[in-house]
């Protein structure tokens, strides 16, 4: 299959990175964290002052870890340009005074604060950025057999992705092709999380005085990082470390 500006981003978020034999961790999540990484960086530039971009991230705003990403940027007057206008949106709409017959109304006042604390600009371009792209993962699988096979070589692929990819495959395939694609899915993601589970239970078993000095062996690396491993396969999202 030739390579096209739909295809590359789907390309290179299953092959492996430099430096790595075979492609670790989530396909999906490689694809998400590229597209949330443009996203972040494309409204911290001049695009902070597209009229179009501004009316967006006022009105929804961003999540704690979009947040934390934006402030990861380094840009702090642009996040607090966006902050400031943000705020003063969400004044007006939900404590600005209202009029007699407003207040005998039904309280809206709720109901507006928790759309204004869910909502958030970063993750509906996100979604509707892997939307798109999922259908060129589709189409790559159904007409690429190098690209089967790269998606035969995944590590695994996250709960929330699996479930995500899975519940997409019907608008897709037919029913032939629908059922060779699950049954690899299943098949991908069932063995990684049965050698997974494996790897939790040996690092629990590793506190049994019996085994002390094990878990630290070099052999041993995949039951030390089991469970952050773990973490990631069922949220799709690294854990940071606490101290």
């Amino acid at each position: 299959m030739r390579e096209s500006l739909l295809t590359i981003p789907v390309n290179e978020a299953f092959e492996p990175y430099e430096g790595e034999e075979y492609p670790c961790g989530c396909p999906f999540c490689r694809m998400r964290d590229t597209v949330e990484l443009h996203i972040c960086e494309y409204i911290m530039g001049a695009a902070m002052m597209e009229p179009d971009v501004r009316a967006d991230t006022n009105r929804l705003g961003f999540c704690h870890r979009h947040f934390q990403s934006l402030l990861g940027l380094s840009n702090r007057l642009s996040l607090g340009l966006m902050l400031n206008s943000h705020l003063e949106q969400v004044r007006g709409e939900i404590f600005a005074k209202k009029g007699v017959l407003d207040v005998i109304k039904k309280d809206k006042k709720a109901e507006k604060a928790e759309k204004a604390s869910e909502s958030c600009f970063v993750c509906a371009k996100t979604n509707w950025g892997m939307n798109h792209m999922a259908k060129s993962f589709f189409m790559m699988f159904a007409e690429s057999d190098n690209f089967k096979a790269l998606f035969d070589s995944q590590e695994f692929i996250c709960m929330p992705h699996y479930a995500w990819i899975r519940s997409l495959a019907p608008n897709f395939y037919k029913k032939a092709e629908l059922e060779g694609f699950l049954n690899k899915l299943d098949h991908l993601v069932a063995s990684y999380a049965q050698s997974l589970n494996a790897d939790v239970d040996g690092f629990c078993n590793s506190f049994d005085y019996r085994n002390a000095g094990k878990l630290h062996k070099p052999e041993m690396e995949h039951v030390r990082t089991s469970v952050n491993r773990a973490i990631y396969f069922l949220t799709g999202r690294q854990p940071q470390e606490t101290r």
